[in-house]
């Protein structure tokens, strides 16, 4: 079949077109600067001109239904994700606004299945522990968070209205190749150098990119009715995430872990800071209130149809680790033994 991907020049999106390609179907990506889909894909090993591109933003409804045309079905994975202030309004449009207008051009043009990723923080904060698909639609009080679970529910009303959409979970997801160095890489760089020395209490789940992108993969299928799947992954405590790091990188990484609830007021004051600073600053409101009311998530659906399978923690970090060094973001001493371990990246499942 002919998919019609968003997002596909960024992390999970660029990995999900080399899986689908991979998996035999057709790619036509809707891209605002198509001179991004060399550097997103190349890395992967997919050929540019194995992709059909089309110049469009997910809010422009008129150029999605131009993208829409002779595909069968749709991957919707724009969105912006950041918990940068300065980013609000963007990402209400793009993250609210898009998946209204990619989800009804893709319902009028007939399209099956019709996928749509969301996240776990669009299910925060839950009193289920461990949450499940059909957990309600949180109301966090963070904006991207508030984003997704906005969009969460016009991808909902479309299920319940019969429409063959699946509903995918990303967790925080890390892994190699990460085109724009977006936030939880980013993350992990800044550990890594030293600009993160507290950490609040909590924790969340945390996937591999590889293995959101095969579930992306594995459920284009059509006639399956609407579906809802977490990505394969696990929860991990800031504590268990800090000490991942050390034993990738050999390093000490010193790090104090303070309450999360403690800490929420400093992300708040940051977050105002964050509107007239150009820098970024890392300590930001989202990630630490996601650490309070992060929660472990099922994902017995998706084990039953992936297998059970998937990156181990330990793997994911250190693939991670290994790709921003030998890119350039990070340096010798800062990659510590990850830099000198020549193993290609790991795959389970």
């Amino acid at each position: 079949m002919r998919v019609l991907v968003t997002g596909g020049t960024g992390f999970l999106g660029s990995h999900s077109v080399a899986r689908i390609l991979a998996a035999g179907h057709e790619v036509r990506l809707l891209v605002r600067a198509p001179t991004r889909v060399v550097p997103a894909l190349g890395p992967l090993g997919v050929d540019p001109a194995a992709v059909d591109v089309a110049r469009g933003d997910v809010t422009d409804a008129a150029a999605v239904a131009l993208a829409m045309r002779g595909c069968d079905a749709v991957l919707h994975a724009a969105s912006v994700y950041s918990f940068d202030t300065r980013e609000h309004t963007r990402m209400r449009a793009v993250n609210v606004r898009g998946t209204e207008v990619v989800l009804d051009a893709a319902r009028d043009a007939g399209a099956d299945p019709i996928v749509y990723v969301s996240s776990f923080a669009a299910l925060l904060p839950s009193a289920e522990d461990p949450i499940t698909t059909d957990s309600p639609v949180g109301a966090p009080r963070e904006t991207y968070m508030a984003t997704k679970a906005a969009a969460e529910l016009v991808a909902r009303r479309r299920q319940d209205a019969g429409e063959p959409v699946v509903i995918t979970y990303p967790l925080a997801t890390l892994g190699p190749h990460d085109p724009h160095l977006g936030d939880q890489t980013s993350r992990i760089r800044n550990a890594l150098r030293g600009l993160m020395p507290m950490w609040p209490s909590g924790g969340f789940p945390i996937g591999d990119v590889r293995d959101v992108a095969g579930l992306h993969a594995a459920v284009l299928r059509p006639g399956q009715g609407p579906r809802r799947y977490f990505a394969p992954g696990s929860y991990v405590s800031t504590r268990e995430l800090v000490q991942t790091l050390r034993r990738v990188t050999g390093r000490a990484l010193p790090a104090i872990h303070l309450p999360a609830r403690a800490m929420l007021p400093v992300g708040a004051l940051t977050g105002l800071t964050q509107r007239i600073v150009p820098a970024h600053i890392p300590a930001e409101y989202g990630a630490i209130y996601t650490c309070l009311v992060g929660r472990a998530v099922d994902t017995s659906a998706t084990a039953a149809l992936l297998g059970p399978h998937h990156h181990p923690l330990e793997t994911t970090m250190l693939d991670t680790v290994r790709w921003l060094h030998r890119a350039g973001h990070i340096t010798d001493r800062l990659a510590g033994s990850a830099a000198t371990q020549e193993q290609p990246e790991r795959r389970h499942g």
